[in-house]
């Protein structure tokens, strides 16, 4: 736990499955659900967008950064009609702890509120002045009242902290958001799991079809993405490659706010919690998330 990216990038295995509760239990659902927010990207794009407050489409089109306009701008503002960020933000946050009370009910409550303890750390050391949009509206939250409500809000801080920093890295190697999505397709992941953020087949195609031109993919020209989403060549993963550590690098601030035996610590206390949480989460899922490091 000595280089400072690869512990951002350990700790991302750990924290990223407490977070994405929110998106794959059965209880996130119903508690969006319950404060009027039927239907999935209603609660999604509410839920993720209520610490920016009632907001338009613009600012999540630009931190959200993978979905297509005409999406976004289906369900937003229009869903602050339904629910206002603040009950969208205690629908969130009831689903998760729900979920994660379910999901860890083995685990003592002093393993949990010391797991908490030692992530809140790392997550207060996020600040809100380093160009980190949801990071920052993320960590400006009031602070839970018990040990999970404060283990998943300090988790969901570190991932949208590391979330922007990765769209930064994104725009400063000039990919788009669908050039993005065409690229890890063609590096693998099952295109099912992104189609649904809006984006047309012409627009797939195209995107895929720059790529090529760039020399970061081979493909065979005049067919449908789907159908030919391209090889990766070595020259685009290692463009890649680049892209994925400067992510991990500018996620590593965090944590070294924490000692390295609070590291450590914090390490062995997640894991647990970080595989019971991978559970409920798709083997193909579109964060492109691997099992937890043990």
């Amino acid at each position: 736990m000595d280089d400072p990216g690869q512990v951002a990038r350990l700790f991302w295995t750990c924290y990223e499955p407490v977070h994405a509760v929110t998106y794959f239990h059965p209880r996130a659902r119903a508690a969006y659900e319950a404060a009027g927010l039927r239907g999935y990207w209603r609660g999604y794009f509410a839920g993720r967008a209520a610490p920016l407050g009632p907001v338009g489409p613009a600012p999540v089109l630009a931190a959200f950064f993978t979905f297509a306009p005409h999406m976004v701008s289906r369900a937003l503002p229009a869903v602050w009609q339904l629910a206002g960020p603040e009950q969208a933000l205690r629908a969130r946050l009831t689903g998760a702890v729900q979920g994660l009370a379910e999901l860890t009910y083995e685990l003592p409550e002093r393993h949990l509120a010391e797991a908490a303890e030692l992530i809140e750390a790392a997550a207060g050391a996020v600040g809100v002045a380093y160009g980190r949009v949801l990071g920052a509206a993320n960590a400006a939250l009031p602070r839970g009242d018990y040990p999970l409500a404060r283990l998943w809000q300090s988790a969901t801080t570190l991932r949208e902290h590391r979330g922007d920093g990765h769209v930064a890295a994104l725009v400063a190697a000039d990919l788009d958001p669908v050039e993005t999505l065409a690229w890890r397709v063609a590096s693998g992941m099952p295109a099912q799991n992104l189609l649904g953020r809006g984006w047309s087949e012409q627009e797939w195609t195209r995107a895929r079809d720059r790529l090529a031109a760039r020399g970061w993919l081979t493909t065979r020209p005049h067919l449908p993405a789907a159908e030919s989403p391209g090889t990766p060549t070595e020259h685009g993963r290692a463009a890649f490659r680049a892209i994925e550590e400067t992510t991990d690098n500018a996620a590593a601030r965090p944590w070294q706010a924490l000692a390295p035996e609070s590291r450590r610590r914090l390490h062995t206390l997640l894991t647990p919690v970080a595989h019971a949480a991978h559970r409920v989460i798709p083997a193909e899922n579109p964060i492109g998330l691997p099992t937890p490091q043990s």
